[in-house]
């Protein structure tokens, strides 16, 4: 059989094109990054991540949120991508201790990520042990309507005795000086979480929210104390409202603060407030001293045990914990990078939440109904938000959460 001198050509260049594509190598990456946000967000990183690494092939499957959460439990047993986005604190904890998580020390320790990511360090690690690479959160914290606060002539608190202070005087200027929609339950959660932190600190709200310390401990209870000091200031119809009814009432001037995430700006800004009229404070002092802890829901990336190309996963922790890449991902989504050597755009809430979330020393905690089981923080909402109506029922309720910690932990 003769070829062709183009065809012999073709063949050889075949032969030769044929050993490269062999060589390059396949990261499977599962993610619930399904939103056009997310979505955007991780397709742009795979591609910065592919053009750093031409051998390196990514393929990634996508799952919708609810059913990644069943979906994870299935492939990390049975079929194993090599990189799976998941939650810090005790949303990894089960996947740690059962041994379906790989440690990932190494890549802390090589690529300095303990100075870089030092903000969410205490929420990715176990044992001692890092266990993946945390690549975006949030803030919550107190929004208020400034406009209010200059009528009132109150000035922006830093303690809790001053926030406490300050709500006599929104009452008697007919204001509710907290606001909050509690139809949906979770609202109530973040201002349970940040009394914790604030009262307990962090290590305490982690030991309470993973069923290590009992609901009726004496120092839960004085986190109801202080609770209880505001709720005759709180908006008395919450329990009816959901979390944009009550984003209403702080831009109609009817309340003065509200403890939400930083989600809720748009909502703000659509109703008509401006940077002018809406201000960010972090939650107050409660206990003196208290290293600061903050409340930041954060998605992270781990691999999984049975990842069949570690190296490459490595290498894209590496690539994801990055500066450049954290600050490219959260321009799209709209969030903070957690390197403290990223940079966030104009925006003033972004700039005081990457701020205030770059200087915690206390640790990051990752919202109740995340660092509790999904039992706990069912029961454990329906519980904060009970208490808002009736805080007489208070040893009933610290009851109840106490049986169901205890029917968890058997």
């Amino acid at each position: 059989m003769k070829f062709s001198k183009s065809a012999l050509l073709g063949v050889l260049m075949l032969g030769v094109a044929m050993p490269a594509m062999a060589q390059q190598r396949t990261l499977t990456i599962n993610s619930d990054a399904s939103d056009p946000a997310p979505k955007a967000a991780i397709d742009a990183l795979i591609a910065d991540f592919e053009a750093a690494n031409p051998d390196v092939n990514v393929v990634l499957n996508l799952f919708d949120h609810e059913g990644y959460k069943t979906a994870i439990r299935n492939f990390l047993t049975a079929d194993s991508p090599d990189i799976a986005n998941w939650y810090a604190g005790n949303r990894m904890a089960p996947f740690v201790n059962s041994g379906q998580f790989m440690d990932v020390s190494d890549v802390w320790a090589e690529n300095g990520l303990n100075e870089s990511l030092g903000s969410a360090a205490s929420s990715m690690t176990i044992d001692g042990k890092q266990w993946g690479v945390p690549y975006t959160y949030y803030q919550w914290g107190i929004y208020y309507n400034k406009d209010v606060y200059r009528a009132a002539g109150v000035e922006v608190p830093k303690t809790w005795d001053e926030f406490v202070a300050n709500c006599q005087q929104f009452q008697a200027a007919g204001i509710d000086c907290l606001t909050t929609g509690s139809k949906a339950l979770w609202p109530t959660a973040g201002i349970f979480d940040y009394l914790d932190l604030r009262t307990n600190g962090y290590e305490f709200h982690q030991q309470l929210t993973s069923g290590d310390i009992p609901w009726t401990d004496d120092r839960v209870k004085a986190v109801f104390a202080e609770w209880a000091k505001v709720l005759p200031y709180t908006t008395a119809n919450h329990a009816a409202l959901d979390w944009q009814d009550a984003a209403a009432l702080l831009v109609q001037g009817k309340a003065a603060n509200y403890v939400i995430g930083n989600f809720a700006v748009a909502t703000f800004k659509d109703g008509g407030m401006t940077d002018d009229t809406l201000g960010f404070m972090p939650f107050p002092e409660i206990t003196p001293g208290l290293p600061r802890a903050e409340e930041a829901p954060t998605d992270t990336m781990h691999i999984p045990a049975g990842a069949k190309n570690v190296a490459d996963a490595k290498a894209f922790l590496a690539f994801i914990a990055s500066a450049e890449e954290q600050t490219k991902m959260n321009e799209t989504l709209g969030q903070l990078p957690i390197n403290k050597d990223s940079t966030v755009g104009d925006d003033p809430f972004l700039q005081a939440g990457f701020d205030l979330l770059s200087t915690a020393d206390g640790g990051i905690a990752q919202f109740f109904d995340r660092d509790a089981s999904p039992e706990m923080a069912k029961v454990g909402m329906e519980g904060f938000q009970e208490f808002m109506v009736k805080p007489d029922r208070v040893d009933a309720i610290l009851e109840r959460l106490e049986k169901t910690r205890a029917r968890s932990a058997r």
